[in-house]
């Protein structure tokens, strides 16, 4: 065991624990092992849960999901430092002169008398010229969940005016893309199959963001749903001394269908007891 003078308070007594954890003689044998392919799954699960925490208004855990998130920009930071591509301190002033950089209307002296859809258009101009010469589409990390990946993709093409001028062509798209699935599901092959989903998966999206829905929100929301009423027909067999598997499509489908009468009655307000 060593002793490890830690800072009381702030960021300098994270960067030290993260360092201890990572010392070659003295530091945690799994910490040791990490690199940033391995650690890389855990960010991702971070940021997700802060999402979730948002989504539920569950503000007292979501201090300890940032908490958890910003251990992983302090764990890459770490490794990082060891191999001598970038420190801590490199990382907050390179977010920070970004941050300068793109708000020239707070830091600058451009007006502040503009719209959020504007200062969202010179945003995304100050990205651009970043990118320098760099197609349109580059830069959007595969890494995203995939239908906030083809949002931003379609928001990129967008930009340059590829993009239809109302939902009307989208609806179009959808039928036509849902038809070639029904009409080919039974002679494709199971790759080209993936692909005519991925298709019908992709203008959903692209609806989604024309009617300024967030793709993920509403499949997380439909995902809670579906848990939500699918307990209640769990509920209801086990008061009869049933489980799903002693039962059949057609009793739970009658389940399914007095649980959403159920939801949308309790949602109106009305009196179930």
């Amino acid at each position: 065991m060593t002793n490890v003078s830690l800072p009381p308070i702030g960021i300098d007594r994270l960067l030290t624990i993260m360092a201890a954890l990572r010392d070659p003689k003295t530091g945690c044998p799994w910490d040791i092992e990490q690199s940033f392919a391995t650690i890389a799954p855990y960010t991702l699960e971070e940021a997700h849960e802060v999402a979730d925490a948002i989504e539920r208004q569950a503000w007292d855990e979501l201090k300890g999901e940032l908490g958890d998130l910003l251990f992983q920009t302090v764990y890459h930071a770490q490794m990082a430092n060891e191999a001598g591509h970038f420190s801590f301190a490199d990382v907050v002033t390179a977010i920070s002169d970004k941050m300068i950089s793109r708000h020239p209307h707070v830091f600058g002296d451009q007006s502040r008398d503009k719209t959020a859809e504007q200062q969202t258009r010179d945003w995304e101009a100050t990205k651009a010229a970043e990118r320098g010469t760099a197609r349109t589409l580059d830069g959007v990390a595969l890494a995203l969940p995939a239908l906030t990946r083809a949002v931003k993709l379609q928001n990129r093409a967008a930009r340059v005016g590829f993009d239809w001028p109302s939902t009307d062509g989208v609806l179009d798209k959808l039928v036509e893309e849902a038809r070639e699935v029904v009409e080919a599901r039974d002679t494709l092959t199971h790759h080209e199959l993936t692909e005519e989903i991925g298709d019908l998966l992709f203008v959903m999206a692209n609806l989604a963001r024309h009617l300024q829905v967030d793709p993920e929100a509403a499949l997380r929301q439909a995902s809670q749903k579906f848990i939500r009423r699918f307990a209640r027909i769990e509920d209801w067999l086990a008061e009869t001394g049933k489980t799903p598997t002693d039962s059949d499509l057609a009793e739970m489908d009658d389940l399914w269908n007095r649980a959403k009468a159920e939801e949308k009655h309790r949602l109106r307000g009305g009196d179930l007891s």
